[in-house]
């Protein structure tokens, strides 16, 4: 060993021990840090000869000299029969039930920093990984395990002889476990304070990543853990006999998509923080899967829920992580149409009850009186509510889950209304309590308000979607009036309601509304008119004075549908404006004394 002082030398410019040894010497470089000390395992450098001209002025480092083992000391990184198993973790749960497990079955514990400290802690024998690599933890804790001594281990193939030969002149033992998680980025970027980009660099994990891919990259030998469920199934397959490839398949598959998702997060997050486009040149999607269902749409297709785990999606409310506090289990439709209803009755900031029906509003009312937005959601179209799904934007109390569980059907004043689902933001005691008693199967279900502002993904064939969600609502527009006659307030918000109403129903679109309640709606016609026939027809005499709102424009008004609607009786329509015949709609209209709002918005639904 060399001494605390500094030491002249003369070695061989023609052999020299090391890469930064020989660079020196070609250089030229007249002072050096070299550490000179002699292990079995190969990793110090050689010694030189001394037949050289030039001189080097040696440095001690102190922290190499401190902490790493002399030859006489050191730990021997390969012992013949040795079964070792390596865990570094950030999320500690279960951890001594590990340790110990691993333990009792005779595995010697490699470990890091403070999983090594709570594995002690816990009376588990630990060697640390500096002990094996004859290294010390450096730069921070940014080195710990990126080493040949850890990764050589972990990676050498069994059953190639080059391989173990390699690890046995180097002295390096294999790894058959590998149990790592990742630092908790994703928890602390999408923590509601927020992370600096310092401290969201800082903990962007290397090492662990590193460790889990060469892992699983090399299954067949190692066994790689990532998710502490996991713990029990690996102790119980390391005390049986048969070494199932499928099970070591398994958890490797869930280690590459473990780190996957992670790289997603950080991605994602470093996307945000240079250039900020909502559309990047790559996205990945982080999925979790929440269930499998029954079946997809219909009972041929297979299907599953996944919930969205990117950075955007998180606390940002939505269907998918509903809590469901009682009835049958959520089928692929059920989702759909909760969906559907849930976005809907989050658009107003009334006291409001949608019913829907294979995605579209059936029935829209707001009232201060949330009973009665319920009563006249359901009135609007019965024959459609019965076996809908019931959304309101409200708490639902004792008084309300009674009206839900006894109403009967205005169509015959007898039929007790039969709902899938009631979703709400949330339910009192009491309120839980009795509409559990309408029916076994009822679905209840308590949802987070969706974020404004998300992306939204929708599949083609062979690729995807991407836009802004349709999050306008009319207090962002302006109704201009285009005719003769000016709106009066009452039917500007009855026009405002409609236009609202609209935004949620499959194009070809038109409802009509007249006081905060919806009286008719058409959907999903090939063309504007019939869609208008049918909220004609579903409205009834109520048209008269009645608010019309349609989610595109008219391409034609004369002996069309603008002029079937003023015939109807209808005070104001609203639409987006844009067509090449604008002009004629604004005179159909002032020919019937019919006021016409443009909101040059339109609201296309697919």
């Amino acid at each position: 060993m060399l001494s605390a002082s500094s030491a002249t030398i003369t070695t061989a410019a023609t052999a020299p021990a090391t890469g930064i040894a020989a660079t020196a010497f070609h250089r030229r470089i007249p002072h050096l840090h070299i550490f000179r000390t002699r292990t079995n395992s190969g990793f110090g450098p050689q010694q030189c000869s001394t037949t050289s001209s030039y001189s080097l002025i040696v440095h001690p480092v102190k922290a190499m000299a401190e902490t790493v083992a002399t030859p006489q000391s050191a730990h021997k990184l390969s012992t013949p029969g040795r079964k070792q198993a390596l865990i570094s973790l950030s999320d500690k749960t279960d951890l001594a039930k590990l340790g110990n497990g691993l333990q009792e079955l005779g595995y010697t514990i490699v470990s890091t920093g403070g999983t090594a400290s709570a594995l002690e802690g816990a009376g588990v024998s630990v060697t640390k990984v500096e002990e094996l690599t004859r290294f010390p933890e450096m730069l921070d804790g940014r080195v710990k395990t990126l080493h040949p001594g850890i990764h050589g281990g972990i990676l050498a193939r069994r059953d190639q002889e080059h391989h173990m030969e390699a690890l046995e002149k180097h002295e390096i033992g294999t790894f058959d476990v590998v149990v790592v998680n990742l630092y908790p980025f994703y928890a602390k970027a999408s923590s509601s304070s927020g992370i600096s980009f310092e401290d969201g660099i800082e903990n962007i994990d290397i090492g662990g990543p590193a460790m889990i891919r060469a892992a699983a990259k090399n299954h067949r030998d190692v066994l790689v853990v990532v998710d502490s469920e996991d713990y029990s199934n690996l102790l119980e397959f390391l005390r049986g006999d048969n070494d199932d490839q499928q099970f070591r398949r398994k958890l490797a598959w869930k280690a590459f998509q473990h780190v996957a998702s992670y790289d997603s997060a950080v991605s994602e997050w470093l996307w945000k923080q240079t250039v900020g486009d909502k559309f990047p040149p790559s996205l990945t999607v982080p999925l979790s899967l929440k269930d499998p269902l029954r079946y997809g749409e219909n009972p041929h297709q297979k299907a599953a829920v996944y919930v969205d785990k990117s950075l955007s999606e998180v606390n940002a409310g939505g269907i998918a992580t509903v809590t469901q506090h009682h009835g049958k289990e959520m089928s692929y439709n059920n989702y759909l149409d909760a969906d559907a209803a849930w976005n809907c009755v989050c658009d107003f900031n009334k006291p409001t009850c949608v019913v829907v029906k294979h995605t579209n509003p059936c029935g829209v009312a707001s009232r201060n009186d949330i009973i009665e937005a319920y009563r006249l959601a359901v009135k609007a179209d019965p024959v459609s509510a019965f076996g809908g799904i019931v959304a309101f934007n409200v708490e639902v109390d004792e008084a309300l889950a009674r009206d839900i569980r006894e109403f009967r059907s205005p169509t015959d004043g007898e039929t007790r209304m039969f709902y899938e689902i009631v979703v709400a933001p949330k339910y009192t005691e009491k309120g839980l309590e009795v509409l559990r008693g309408k029916s076994k199967t009822l679905r209840i279900l308590e949802a987070s308000k969706n974020n404004k502002g998300k992306l939204s993904l929708r599949q083609i064939g062979g690729g995807w979607l991407a836009q802004d969600s349709d999050d306008l609502t009319p207090e962002d527009i302006q109704f201009n009036v285009m005719s003769d006659k000016t709106p009066q307030e009452n039917e500007l918000t009855d026009a405002q309601f409609a236009w609202l109403c609209v935004k949620h129903v499959k194009s070809n679109a038109i409802v009509i509304a007249k006081d905060n309640c919806m009286l008719g709606m058409g959907s999903g016609q090939p063309n504007r008119r019939e869609s208008l026939r049918i909220a004609l027809r579903k409205a009834g005499d109520e048209v008269k004075g009645a608010a019309l709102a349609s989610d595109a424009f008219f391409p034609f008004a004369w002996n069309d549908a603008v002029e079937e609607a003023c015939q109807s009786g209808v005070s104001v329509i609203a639409e987006p404006g844009g067509s090449i015949r604008d002009k004629d709609a604004v005179e159909c209209c002032n020919k019937y004394g019919v006021s016409l709002v443009f909101t040059n918005v339109r609201h296309f639904r697919h």
